[in-house]
């Protein structure tokens, strides 16, 4: 019970999977419940047992199978993907319930097989069971037998096709097992009562015992066709029709319906290829002297074509041979043999020898001259067997060339023959146009003066009348005399035709009952296109129709003839009559007063009226006696408007609620037309014209109103009715409207003298043009022009426009039959507009003269006579069918030798397929395949003139009539080139726009799969491209099927060409709403087909399929009358759609769907729709795609993202990239759909594609992290492995393009879980993919800390170190490079880390480490512990400024590497020197800004032109003009190769960057690329530092060089303010630690101008600094700082580099405060003292970063004042942070002061100054304080006090002391004061008075940076050189420079700090900085002098400073400084 109770608790799925049976069985009990209890076919609980529903079937225990079957059959009756385990499942049923001993099982597996046939799959369940057959358990074939026969009995031979399994019935005859044979048997008796004797042949060769059984009892079946009793899912309106026909219908008419339906055997039948089995030696012997030979010969090939049904094939030499015998040969026995072998191929290949037809008839009846019966019999069946594969149209010149003759046999056979071809012809397939000439002829014939040609002639004479009737024959038969017609006619009673066919001579006949009863042969043809062409057409009333899906004309007629009974024309009453019914349904007072004097007694009697026709019934109305009431006198003369206007109202009430019939209406039309003007009346005049047209249709009522308004002659009434007709036209549709009828009218309207009603008629035929396109103004050709331009207004005005949804009379009962009735004429003749237009017979000016020109030897008379065809057709404009001799004409012309003449031959043949319109449809098979043929011609534009005609000829036919039939396949069959190629692309333009096709485009699969493996490549091409289009209409089944007869080579390529088709195969096109709304509502009343598409269309949705209609409209039309109206539509439709598309594309191409993304997460998560999980993407995920895309998407864009033609993706691309910015939120909201899309592009081989996706994809992620947005996991792990696919794409370009994404993506998603995709992304075979993603691997790790591997460091590392030992060499150091990266972040800890390695891959490892030149970190644990601290920050705000470090930056391992391995190499620490530096920077501020020419007059010669790198744009890549035609495109093309490997493409591109820089106009066009420029900069610099420099094959000189243009690029880049300001805080970042790290180098110093490069790179830096945005570069420095601190492997130097430049900066905040974003600012020092405490910047081992920080705080505080305070906005939780508590500390100690600004620092100088203040004279003491300044030992002191005196005494006035000094002196006191003043600001407010930095610490840097400040004036400023050369004559003096020995022994020293603030980024020319390095080295070595000088006195000032805090202290320090300067 233990064990019961725990599977108890399971859910169903787990328990029909457990283990236990009893499980299982109550699982199945349980799934049984539950499958009958869920109500929605599609619920998502039925997806869940679609993995293991087979289990339920194949259980091993034979109890629970039983409850399983149960269970299954209820889940395949109920579960609407059912249908996806029909294969598993019915094999399961076939393998282990068949052999069951249970009958129960048995019976429950045979009625699952059923109902998955019922859910229409029936294929797939014959398919399983035809295998069971060849099953060694007899119980199994026994049951398989069964079901295919239960299953035929009851869905029919039209659901379970007979032919396979008449295939292996023969063998199921000689089993060895009874009960196999018996059942064999009694499915061969039910397939008999489906097909009759068809079978016969194919069983003929069993046991003729057997077949004797099988034939007794095929003779006791009833004669009576089968029916169906068992229905599909979609016949189920079939089975409901069923059921009335067989309750209501009676016995009427059934006996001939169920006459056994005619199913031909040689479709059952298996080809047998019979030409490699003729004798080897045949055309020798057929060719042999002796007769005996060639008769061997035929005996040979007539044993071959006795086959039934032969395989196709070439038979051309075989008919050619054949032709020879029976043409010369002499023996007759031989001719004889040789007419039955002709019979034999002709019956084997039926339609196949169509083509080799008109080879051998010609002399066939050339040889009817022979006298002997058994010839002539011969060659009788011969010709006969031939006509049946062929045409009487194609056969029809022969014959007419020997009816002249002179011999009579041959006159007499031909005859016969056609006699006998007539019996085979339907009045559609023998026109007149055939007729003609035939009946001519045969007229001669019964003149003849020998009696058997004369029979004859009659005999074809009456078979003709017989066909096609009458009135179809007369016409030729005018002038024979009455005996011959007689005769003619006494012939025609006397023929049968074949089948008992009924016939339109015979209808004509026939009484009114069978009238209605049999359709017209003329219009059954083309009724019937689905049903079989051999059937006997027939539209019986009764009787249920033997097809699901009957279409058109006949069926529809059926109908109405069944239904016309119950309301027959309403007969007309008498007045006495109306007035006892009126009497009886009105009150009597009502009666009274209908005709009272008193005008409102008649309104009081009208009220009443109106009250009782509210309240009656429908069927109690007596409509005609109610109207006829209202006539009463007064009546339609009513003088009183209200009276009248009640009247109208009535009637409208009266057709609206009654059964109102066409007589009733006849009463009141007139009165109502007479009204429709009246101002008063019209309106209700018109409601009640409407009502009637409701009522008795529009086209009757519209037909009758015209003609009696334009019988008036009120204008008014005319132009009113016109506008009535126009708004009718619009509410009910153009369905049956019959324009002949009221065209002439309008006519005359146009013609009126009233504008008005010229203005009506105009208007109505504007709504006309939205129904019948530009065909109407055909009508209207013969008009004044000016008439002609109004129309043309008008139809301009209406272009584009969609005709309005019809609301009224688009539902009818059995009150519009009698509309229908009326109607049926014009639906028979057609509605479509070329029908309507008048046309001109030119049979007769066909004359035999000019046929006789067209085949002249000569050219010019040949196109002397296509030039009077052509001009008889342009003069006819529109033409009939009947063309006379033409085609026979033109079609030898279309094998013309003279392309000119062909050419011409093509323009006639299209000009006539305009003229004739869709009449040309007959010509199809004659003549227009012979078009195709032309398509084989070698010159191009014979192929395009070719193209064009046949494209007219469709237009007016339709796609079917060229797909019908061999001719298409056989043209393609033909290996030309040009032929396969042009047809094939035909069909895939023509093939999507089609519905439906005829089964005989399967024909063409064979040949289009030999295409697919053509020699010529645009073959191939094109039969790719067709592939997907064929596969739409066929199937892919079908289609895979139809591989199998190829060779295993051959299968497999074709196989994978159908797979990738299978994914692009367009959609059907939804069927032409449109075209249902216009149809009228009785032609498609009983049609189910047409039914779908009956209901109430929406415009847009008819909008839609527009396009696509526009073949269907004429197969449509074949379909039926009804649908002729189609046809108008279609020819409009491109117009419309086109107009559409562009509309469209106007609008938004996302919409954003609420909660659209959630659903589809959710529907994801409960597994209603499949996970976006694929190794290829199949159909079925795209078409989901597809599907969810349609909700959010615009229409076109979709069409064009599912496209099969990638142009078209690339056209969506580009609007995508244009709409993104405008349509965010939208393309945020379907995200996860986007997504999905780009990773079907991945998969996709087209570059152009990728790149255009790829720059998408970049822009997108852009924005992505500028809205903040981050991807959740569904739409990560949807697009991310798919990305990283294409990380190991082979091409460059692309895998760049992706490591620029997946950088990206760490913005928008955690860099730790792109970590563990990338770690996926490892495992892949590719090798280039595994290399990348390792790479990438390195970089996030870097970056991020350990933190990030996933799912821990130690399992990350491991499977890292794996990769070591890869087989590939790049993979083996990316993985290499990657745990030297780990080494470098936690140190030796990476051995742990990464395990066991073998010997050979750790010494790998160890040798790379030592390579990398870094040595681990001192404190390898704190670094992992605090980088992770870093990197996700303390404050959640910080994200805002900057995500993770690498967000700016792409990541790339080896600039990482070099990085970090420079920033551990500079080893010592020097904290003297550091502090040294630090008060040289402080002390020379002033000059920093104030001295920046030194050697000014060095330097005139750097700013002229340099010699720049020759650009190489062609060099760079051979594709670049093809791949970048934008500026923008170039630019990051050219950038791209910045960061190349290679030192010369990097230089080109540097070359041409430095061009664009250069000149000011063309540097706009890096805006927008100036973090791309740097990125790739500095990624070339760190390539430099990682690969060139270790590389020792590399000539150093290179390397200079190359740095030298990086580095004066940047310089020409950081010239430009704006550019300059582009830079983001990120990229500045990296770029300072780069620039700084470049510094640090050793390797740099040691190269040749080693020394020059670094000074270079420390003015790049000033320029960084000073142009860069002030914010941005700020914030970066801070942010570097924090870093470096924090980086135990960090070089001290490299802090004390950024801390210089961050005293750079806080000297420029004067000028740029105002500009600087100091909410930021204060975010940033935030977080650098959150993670910096005041107590922990303590403990560093220098106080310099504390200083620093003070330093800057209390600058701004300075600077800004209390106002500081409200700019800690972005700081969360303030008043907990540090830095506010010391901000308001400051802020306080600044109020205190009341005008002084000093620090606290300064106090005790401020009370020195005091006490000399106390002194009775000032002058006294300003002139000790003179006195001071001018001593050379005290000038420093004198200074100091001078600045503290004016601070207290701002008024003081020391002008008279300066006054009799010299120029020199003044500017040198003004100087020092200002120094001291900035020197004060710079001290941050330090606690102590010791603490501050000494007054000359401003004296380093500054003079450094601005040493090479001049040598490229920025701002534009003219400094003159003697102002630099005076402040040099004063540093001379200061620094005493006559002590140069002392000096320059510390020059190394000071250089290597000096020169190393900054790091590189981009570059001009090399001889430019060449140039500037070597005029600068000279100029500096005084400059470097004085500073050395000044350096030594820092180091002892720096050495002592303390805490000191008295004035004592300070002089101590002077003190010290002035025994050094001595």
């Amino acid at each position: 019970m233990a064990d019961d109770s725990e599977w108890m608790k399971l859910p169903i799925e787990q328990k029909c999977e457990h283990k236990l049976w009893k499980a299982r069985l109550n699982g199945y009990e349980e799934a049984l419940k539950l499958f009958q209890r869920i109500e929605d076919e599609k619920s998502p609980e039925w997806s869940k047992y679609l993995g293991f529903i087979k289990k339920f079937v194949t259980d091993s225990n034979a109890v629970a199978q039983l409850k399983g079957l149960e269970a299954v059959l209820a889940y395949v009756e109920n579960a609407h993907v059912a249908g996806r385990t029909t294969g598993e499942v019915v094999s399961g049923v076939v393998c282990k319930v068949f052999n069951q001993p249970k009958a129960r099982a048995k019976e429950l597996g045979l009625e699952i097989c059923m109902m998955y046939i019922e859910i229409e799959k029936a294929e797939a369940v014959q398919e399983e069971l035809l295998k069971g057959l060849d099953n060694k358990n007899p119980k199994i074939i026994v049951m398989c037998i069964e079901t295919i026969r239960k299953a035929l009995s009851e869905f029919g031979s039209k659901i379970v096709t007979l032919k396979p399994i008449v295939k292996v019935l023969p063998k199921l005859f000689e089993s060895r097992e009874k009960a196999v044979r018996d059942e064999a048997k009694l499915l061969a008796v039910e397939m008999y009562r489906w097909i009759r004797d068809a079978l016969r042949p194919p069983l003929q060769n069993i046991n003729s015992v057997q077949f004797k059984e099988l034939e007794e009892e095929w003779v006791k079946l009833p004669p009576s066709a089968p029916k169906q009793t068992r229905f599909l899912r979609s016949q189920q309106d079939l089975k409901t029709k069923f059921e009335q026909a067989a309750s209501s219908d009676g016995v009427d008419g059934d006996e001939d319906e169920e006459a056994p339906p005619q199913v031909d055997a040689y479709e059952l039948l298996e080809a047998v290829e019979i030409l490699s089995k003729l004798p080897k030696d045949f055309y020798e012997k057929i060719e042999a002297k002796k007769w005996q030979e060639r008769k061997e010969a035929l005996e040979a090939l007539e044993v071959l074509v006795k086959n039934p049904k032969i395989e196709a094939g070439d038979f051309g030499d075989v008919v050619r041979t054949l032709k020879k015998v029976i043409g010369k040969d002499t023996n007759v026995m031989l001719v004889a043999a040789a007419a039955k072998c002709v019979v034999g191929l002709a019956t084997g290949l039926r339609k196949k020898f169509g083509t080799y037809a008109c080879l051998v008839v010609p002399t066939i009846l050339e040889k009817f001259k022979e006298k002997k019966p058994n010839v002539v019999q011969a060659l009788q069946e011969a010709i006969d067997a031939v006509f049946l594969t062929t045409t009487l149209q194609n056969v029809s010149e022969d014959v007419l060339a020997v009816m002249d003759n002179k011999n009579p046999s041959i006159k007499q056979q031909s005859s016969l023959f056609l006699a006998r071809s007539f019996r085979h012809c339907t009045p559609s397939t023998l026109p007149k146009s055939l007729l003609k000439p035939f009946c001519a002829a045969l007229l001669k014939q019964i003149n003849d003066s020998a009696p058997e040609v004369r029979d004859a002639a009659f005999e074809a004479l009456g078979t003709a009348l017989k066909v096609v009737g009458e009135k179809a024959v007369n016409p030729f038969l005018a002038d024979v005399d009455k005996l011959k017609l007689d005769r003619i006619k006494e012939c025609a009673e006397k023929i049968e035709l074949p089948g008992g066919k009924k016939v339109a001579g015979g209808a004509e006949k026939k009484d009114a009952k069978s009238a209605t009863k049999t359709a017209p042969v003329a219009e059954a043809p083309p009724a019937k296109p689905a049903a079989p062409q051999k059937k006997a057409p027939v539209g019986k009333a009764s009787g249920p129709p033997k097809k699901g899906k009957v279409a058109g004309g006949a069926g529809a007629k059926g109908k109405k003839a069944a239904v016309e009974t119950k309301d027959v024309v309403e007969t007309e009453l008498s007045d006495e009559a109306c007035e006892e019914k009126a009497s009886a349904v009105l009150p009597a007072s009502c009666m009274q007063l209908l005709d009272s004097s008193n005008w409102k007694e008649r309104l009081a009697s009208m009220e009443e009226f109106q009250k009782a026709v509210e309240q009656m019934e429908k069927s109690e109305m007596p409509c005609q006696a109610l109207v006829r009431m209202l006539a009463k006198k007064p009546g339609w003369k009513e003088t009183n408007f209200q009276v009248m206007q009640m009247k109208l109202h009535i009637v409208g009430l009266i057709a609206v609620k009654g059964n109102f019939s066409k007589t009733s209406a006849l009463v009141v039309l007139e009165c109502l037309v007479d009204k429709i003007g009246d101002v008063k009346c019209g309106i209700k005049s018109k409601e009640a014209l409407t009502a009637i047209g409701e009522a008795c249709s529009l086209p009757w009522t519209a037909e009758h109103v015209v003609s009696m308004a334009f019988a008036q002659k009120n204008p008014k009434n005319q132009a009113e009715t016109l506008n009535w007709l126009a708004n009718a036209m619009k509410e009910f549709g153009f369905s049956g409207i019959n324009v002949k009828a009221f065209i002439n009218n309008v006519k005359t309207a146009l013609g009126a003298t009233n504008p008005a009603v010229r203005t009506s008629a105009i208007a109505l035929l504007g709504v006309m043009f939205l129904y019948m396109g530009a065909p109407l103004r055909m009508f209207f050709e013969d008009e004044k022009p000016a008439l002609l331009t109004q129309i043309d207004a008008e139809f301009e005005k209406m272009q584009g426009q969609t005709p309005p949804a019809p609301f009224r009379g688009s539902i009818k009962k059995g009150g519009q039959d009698e509309s229908e009735e009326a109607e049926e004429p014009d639906e028979e003749g057609g509605n479509d507009v070329m029908d309507l237009l008048p046309r001109s017979d030119i049979g007769e000016k066909i004359t035999s003269d000019m046929v006789s020109k067209m085949s002249d030897k000569n050219w010019k008379i040949r196109k002397e006579g296509l030039d009077e065809v052509a001009a008889v057709i342009n003069e006819a404009k529109f033409i009939q069918p009947n063309i006379g001799e033409l085609p026979i004409a033109l079609k030898a012309r279309l094998g013309d030798s003279n392309k000119i003449l062909l050419q011409q031959t093509l323009t006639i043949l299209q000009q006539i397929a305009t003229a004739m319109g869709p009449n040309i449809k007959q010509h199809v098979k004659n003549l227009g395949i012979l078009i195709i043929t032309v398509l084989g011609d070698s010159k191009s534009n014979v192929r395009a003139a070719a193209l064009a005609t046949l494209n007219a000829w469709v237009e007016q036919t339709g796609m079917k009539e060229w797909l019908e039939g061999e001719e298409l396949s056989e043209e393609l069959k033909k290996e030309n080139p040009f032929l396969r190629q042009e047809v094939l692309g035909w069909l895939a333009e023509k093939l999507p726009t089609l519905r439906t096709v005829p089964p005989d485009l399967m024909l063409c699969v064979p040949h289009l799969y030999s295409c697919l493996e053509d020699r010529n490549g645009d073959v191939r091409k094109k039969a790719q491209e067709a592939l997907p289009t064929f596969m739409m209409h066929l199937g892919y089944e079908k289609m895979f099927k139809a591989t199998s007869k190829l060779k295993t080579a051959s299968k497999d390529q074709v196989v994978s060409l159908l797979e990738k088709a299978r994914t692009n195969m367009p959609a059907k096109p939804a069927a032409p709403v449109k075209a249902a709304a216009s149809k009228p509502a009785g032609g498609v009343k009983s049609t189910p087909a047409s039914a779908k598409l009956q209901p109430s269309p929406a415009c847009d949705e008819s909008e839609e399929s527009v396009p696509d209609s526009k073949p269907d409209p004429k197969k449509a039309k074949s379909a039926g009358a009804a649908a002729k109206g189609k046809g108008v539509l279609g020819k409009k439709a491109p117009i419309k759609s086109n107009a559409k598309e562009e509309e469209d594309k106007s609008g938004p191409i996302f919409t954003h769907v609420p909660n659209g993304k959630e659903q589809r997460i959710k529907d994801e998560k409960g597994l209603k729709v499949l996970k976006w999980n694929f190794t290829t993407p199949r159909d079925e995920y795209i078409e989901q795609l597809k599907t969810q895309m349609s909700s959010c998407s615009a229409k076109w864009l979709q069409d064009e993202l599912f496209h099969l033609d990638f142009q078209h993706h690339i056209k969506a691309l580009t609007a995508m990239i244009e709409h993104l910015e405008d349509e965010k939120d939208a393309t945020i909201s379907c995200l996860d759909l986007v997504l999905k899309w780009f990773t079907l592009r991945f998969f996709d081989t087209n570059t152009s594609v990728l790149m255009k996706a790829l720059e998408y994809l970049k822009m997108l992620f852009t924005m992505l992290s500028r809205e903040d947005y981050h991807l959740n996991e569904y739409e990560a792990s949807s697009f991310i492995p798919y990305l990283i696919l294409k990380v190991g794409e082979s091409k460059d370009v692309v895998r760049k393009d992706v490591r620029a994404l997946l950088n990206m993506m760490c913005k928008v998603y955690p860099a730790s879980k792109v970590f563990t995709f990338l770690m996926d992304g490892t495992k892949s075979k590719n090798s280039k993919q595994r290399a990348e993603c390792l790479e990438e691997l390195g970089c996030l790790i870097e970056s991020y800390g350990m933190n990030v591997c996933q799912p821990t460091a130690a399992k990350a590392l491991k499977e890292i170190a794996v990769h070591i030992g890869d087989r590939d060499n790049s993979v083996r150091n990316a993985a290499l490079n990657t745990v030297v990266v780990v080494y470098n972040v936690c140190g030796d800890q990476v051995f742990k880390l990464i395990g066991n390695l073998s010997e050979k891959e750790m010494s790998m490892l160890e040798e790379r480490i030592k390579r990398s030149a870094k040595k681990p970190a001192a404190a390898p644990v704190k670094q992992v512990e605090e980088k992770p601290q870093r990197s996700q920050g303390g404050n959640p705000n910080a994200s805002l400024m900057r995500r993770p470090p690498s967000e700016e930056v792409p990541s790339k391992l080896n600039q990482s590497r070099s990085q970090n391995a420079h920033l551990e190499q500079s080893s010592p620490s020097i904290p003297r020197e550091f502090q040294l530096d630090l008060d040289i920077i402080e002390n020379d501020h002033t000059r920093v800004s104030e001295m920046p020419d030194l050697v000014q007059h060095k330097l005139d010669e750097l700013l002229e032109p340099v010699l720049i790198p020759e650009p190489k744009i062609r060099a760079v890549s051979p594709h670049f003009d093809d791949m970048h035609n934008s500026i923008a495109s170039t630019i990051n093309f050219v950038i791209s190769q910045v960061a190349s490997g290679d030192i010369n493409t990097s230089i080109q591109a540097l070359a041409q960057i430095d061009e664009v820089l250069r000149q000011e106009d063309k540097a706009e066009a890096m805006s927008g690329h100036i973090d791309q420029f740097l990125i790739a900069t500095f990624m070339q610099l760190r390539l430099i530092y990682s690969t060139h420099m270790a590389d020792e094959r590399l000539d150093k000189d290179d390397i200079v060089k190359l740095y030298s243009c990086i580095i004066g690029n940047m310089i020409s880049l950081f010239q430009m303010e704006m550019l300059a300001r582009e830079a983001s805080m990120g990229v500045l970042k990296d770029l300072m630690h780069g620039l700084i790290t470049l510094m640090l180098d050793s390797r740099v110093e040691d190269l040749e101008d080693g020394q020059q490069l670094i000074r270079s790179v420390n003015l790049l830096v000033v320029k960084v600094l000073e142009k860069s945005d002030q914010t941005n570069i700020l914030s970066a420095l801070l942010v570097l700082l924090q870093d470096s601190l924090l980086a135990t492997a960090s070089s001290p130097k490299f802090s004390e580099l950024v801390m210089k430049c961050l005293w750079r900066m806080v000297r420029l905040l004067p000028e740029s405060v105002n500009n600087i974003n100091l909410d930021r600012i204060l975010l940033d020092i935030h977080n650098f003292m959150k993670i910096f405490p005041k107590d922990k910047l303590k403990q560093l081992k220098s106080d310099i970063p504390l200083r620093t920080l003070k330093t800057l705080l209390h600058t701004l505080c300075r600077l800004t004042g209390p106002k500081i305070l409200d700019h800690m906005t972005m700081i969360e939780n303030k008043n907990e942070s540090e830095l506010e508590t010391h901000l308001r500390r400051v802020v306080k100690h600044s109020l205190d002061q009341t005008s002084s600004k000093s620090d606290r620092e300064t106090e005790k100088g401020a009370n020195g100054m005091d006490e000399m203040a106390s002194k009775s004279k000032v002058s006294d003491i300003l002139a000790e304080i003179f006195k001071k300044i001018g001593s050379k030992e005290n000038t420093k002191e004198g200074l100091t006090e001078l600045y503290e005196y004016k601070q207290k005494y701002s008024d003081a006035d020391i002008d008279p002391f300066l006054k009799n000094t010299s120029q020199f002196f003044q500017s040198y006191v003004e100087r020092g004061l200002r120094m001291i003043e900035l020197e004060r600001e710079g001290k941050g407010r330090v606690q102590s008075s010791s603490s501050g930095i000494s007054p000359q610490s401003a004296d380093t840097f500054v003079p450094s940076s601005t040493t090479t400040a001049p040598s490229i004036p920025t701002n534009g400023e003219e400094v003159k050189p003697a102002v630099y050369l005076e402040r040099l004559k004063i540093l001379r003096q200061r620094h005493g420079l006559e002590n140069n020995s002392k000096q320059q022994e510390e020059r190394p020293l000071l250089t290597s700090l000096l020169s190393k603030p900054s790091a590189p980024s981009v570059a001009s020319s090399t001889d430019m900085l060449h140039s500037k390095l070597s005029q600068l080295k000279e100029s500096r070595e005084h400059y470097h002098q004085e500073l050395e000088s000044n350096q030594s006195h820092m180091q002892s000032s720096m050495s002592t400073t303390s805490s000191a805090t008295n004035l004592d202290d300070l002089k101590k320090r002077l003190e010290r400084i002035k025994s050094n300067r001595k």
